[in-house]
């Protein structure tokens, strides 16, 4: 492989006119068609296999005229101090804003009177309109959103308290300046790294075209192939991390060689064919990790996770490609390692030290002027701490990411509702007023649906499920049978005494469900428990279920990809136990964030509550992919060194040597473009956010940086033993650029390393 991207790379570089134009192009493509193409309709959310959504389709099949999986909105009506809603001046208000609601748009199906629905409160203080639409939220139009919120501010100049709930105001959320900020701290770390601008320049201009490419191709196919508005967020969060890293890799290693002394061409072609090989299998990992998502069998996370793979695919190859073509545009504005640019004032430092300066390089050992050794950089020097103390730092490594990890014991996921929104929003207003006029249960009643079909006396089997759903705890109303025009399916609405997030409502619902089973056993009819609140909880179980198949699958592809790219079976292994450990610690400090408000107000939590569900599968797969990044990149440079003739010891040294700078820059921008969403505000983006940048702060600076060069300290020789028979039967991909080595390399009178066979 190394072969191959070295003469990729060397391409890239003669042919650069060529290359660019091709990305232009194909950026230019992808424009033309997200402009050009139809406005996607947001994809409706549906969940395979769960009895929620099966209870969807029948009625949706059965009674289509109820739109049972629309979205819905509660308008909470509150009389001034002293009166009450039934007052006429404020009762004909209400009736009033009932009539615009159902008025206001053509997707509306239905609007109740909550005079004649009984849905104002014993004190006559408070009263809600429900109101349902044909569509679900993920398909509600501006316009509906728009005359909803027209209509309750108009009716707010009565003098009444009008706050609106439910999934009908959900849109896409906002992630502010905060994004950019990422980006500004991403090219102060670059600038910083290279000591140039054109250097530092490079990685960025690269991750957004491919970014770009990407996040323009999807909303181009968006329509064609039914893609959420939600699916181009992960992928533009996770493509602009892995393009700048990936870039980043090369370019620090075209520098690297440049400090050797070769030429241009032929450094970005060693570029490309070794640090290039690590991106390749690098960006092979974060693809497994993104596809595997498919194995939760959500069709909206699956989505998300193939656009993201792709738009990682065109940032590896942005990489390999674009990044040597552009060196070859910038010439010597990109100089090698050690020396600094113009805008550090090392062109006339360079000049004046003369042409033995060339070879010189701060990362290393390499002789200053006068033959005195250069001074050690800060990686080279932790790395021989940490080979002289491994069991102190594994030690200390590994308890302190165990304590991180403890709240993980207390973790509680459901996915949020309007209670866990910010009090300033009125949606988490509404929550409270329904919550103090009529108790929390109201917040999220269950629909429960009885296919009848088939059923002798259809009616009488309806009432009696209904007085079996009475008798249950955790329940406080439920409603007369509703039947479908055929008379073969009646829906119940039950509401529970509990919140909607509340484990006294899941528990409410499987007790339901278990009553189901001797209702089916005498006869036969079929009872199913469905609505927003249920929906919520078979999606939790559903990705809970998921997450041990989905990380055998992906940490086991990951593991054997690995095992080729190391020609080991303890580096992997290490590899995915720190990741197992990074990720727990990670779990642990979003819990005690955002379940236990712990620095809440610093990040910008208003209301603690569970997890959301999807956190824990997500995490795994985002992360481990990023992860395997620092591993592949890092650890590469030590078997690189080892493999021509380095101690155990010293190729972790020399490792840390050329790759430690790199990886801390790489990890660093990475944390900063996910902290960048921090600053959303929706919870769950600020919560993926938070969990990524937390998860990347722990892998780089803690596993990688210093349990891998403890281990590895620990195994010496025994960390790259590999079975004679597995060895025969691996395919030879060459990551660490063997085959590029010169007889002039071999013949350096100051080598005195010799290959070693592992």
């Amino acid at each position: 492989m190394a072969t191959f991207l070295y003469k990729l790379g060397r391409l890239a570089f003669r042919r650069r006119h060529f290359v660019a134009l091709i990305w232009v192009a194909l950026l230019t493509l992808a424009g033309v068609g997200a402009a050009s193409a139809p406005t996607a309709a947001s994809s409706s959310f549906s969940i395979p296999g769960t009895e929620a959504q099966k209870a969807f389709d029948l009625l949706d099949e059965r009674a289509p005229e109820a739109s049972a999986d629309g979205a819905n909105a509660r308008v909470v009506f509150k009389a001034p101090a002293g009166e009450k809603v039934t007052d006429p001046a404020n009762k004909a208000e209400i009736l009033k804003t009932v009539s615009a609601l159902k008025s206001g748009s053509d997707q509306v199906a239905s609007a109740a009177d909550p005079f004649a629905a009984k849905a104002v409160s014993k004190d006559g203080t408070t009263a809600y309109a429900s109101v349902t639409y044909k569509v679900t939220s993920m398909e509600l139009t501006d316009g509906s959103r728009d005359a909803l919120e027209k209509t309750t501010d108009e009716a707010r100049d009565g003098g009444m308290t009008v706050e609106v709930g439910g999934d009908a105001l959900q849109a896409m959320p906002h992630t502010g300046a905060t994004e950019i900020i990422g980006i500004a701290v991403a090219a102060v770390v670059l600038v910083i790294t290279f000591g140039s601008l054109v250097s530092a320049g490079l990685p960025l201009l690269t991750a957004l075209i491919g970014v770009g490419i990407g996040v323009s191709s999807i909303a181009a196919l968006a329509s064609a192939l039914d893609l959420g508005t939600t699916t181009s967020t992960l992928a533009m969060m996770i493509g602009l991390a892995v393009g700048i890293d990936y870039a980043l890799f090369i370019v620090s290693r075209y520098r690297a060689e440049l400090a050797e002394g070769r030429e241009r061409e032929d450094a970005a072609g060693r570029a490309v064919g070794t640090a290039g090989s690590a991106v390749v299998f690098a960006g092979l990992t974060v693809v497994i990790a993104l596809v595997g998502l498919a194995v939760v069998n959500i069709p909206m996370l699956t989505k998300m996770g193939f656009a993201a793979a792709g738009t990682v695919a065109i940032a590896v190859l942005i990489a390999l490609t674009m990044i040597p073509a552009l060196l070859g545009y910038a010439g010597r504005k990109v100089t090698p390692t050690g020396e600094k640019g113009r805008l550090f004032g090392g062109r006339k430092k360079a000049a004046a030290a003369g042409p033995a300066r060339v070879n010189a390089s701060s990362e290393g050992n390499a002789p200053a002027k006068g033959g005195a050794p250069a001074k050690e950089n800060l990686g080279t020097r932790w790395a021989r701490f940490v080979v002289r103390r491994p069991v102190a730092v594994l030690l200390l490594g590994v308890l302190g990411l165990g304590a991180a990890a403890l709240p993980v014991s207390q973790l509680e996921l459901g996915l949020p509702d309007d209670g866990a929104q910010p009090t300033s929003t009125t949606q988490r207003k509404a929550y409270d007023l329904i919550a103090d006029g009529f108790g929390p249960g109201f917040n999220g009643p269950l629909m429960v649906v009885t296919d009848l079909k088939g059923v002798d006396d259809a009616k009488g089997e309806a009432v009696a499920v209904q007085k079996k759903i009475s008798g249950l705890d955790d329940v406080l109303t439920v409603s007369p049978p509703q039947f479908n025009k055929a008379g073969d399916t009646a829906m119940v609405s039950v509401v529970p005494s509990s919140k909607p997030s509340g484990t006294e409502t899941e528990d409410l619902v499987h007790a339901i469900r278990g009553e189901a089973k001797d209702v089916r056993a005498d006869s036969g009819a079929e009872v199913m428990v469905t609505g927003t609140t249920a929906m919520n909880i078979d999606v939790s179980e559903k990705l809970n279920d998921a997450l041990l198949p989905y990380l055998a699958l992906v940490v086991g592809l990951a593991f054997l990809l690995l095992i080729v790219v190391f020609r080991s079976v303890l580096v992997p292994l290490k590899a995915a136990l720190g990741f197992l450990l990074s990720v727990l610690a990670a779990l642990g400090a979003v819990v005690a964030v955002f379940q236990w408000g712990w620095l809440g107000g610093l990040f910008g939590v208003e209301q603690t509550g569970p997890i959301m569900s999807m956190m824990p599968i997500f995490m795994v797969g985002v992360v481990f992919g990023l992860a395997m990044d620092y591993e592949v990149f890092l650890v590469t440079r030590m078997r690189e060194a080892y493999v021509h003739g380095e101690s155990p010891h010293e190729a972790i040294v020399t490792g840390f040597k050329h790759g430690a700078r790199v990886v801390s820059a790489a990890a660093v921008i990475m944390i900063a473009v996910f902290a960048g969403f921090i600053g959303s505000s929706e919870q769950m983006v600020k919560m993926i956010g938070f969990g990524l940048a937390i998860a990347v702060f722990f892998d780089a600076f803690i596993v990688r940086m210093a349990l891998v060069p403890a281990v590895l300290a620990l195994l010496g020789r025994k960390a790259w033993w590999l079975p004679r028979w597995l060895d025969r039967s691996l395919p030879n991909v060459d990551v660490e650029g063997e085959g590029l080595r010169t007889p002039a390399d071999q013949a350096d009178p100051d080598e005195k390393r010799e290959l070693v066979r592992v």
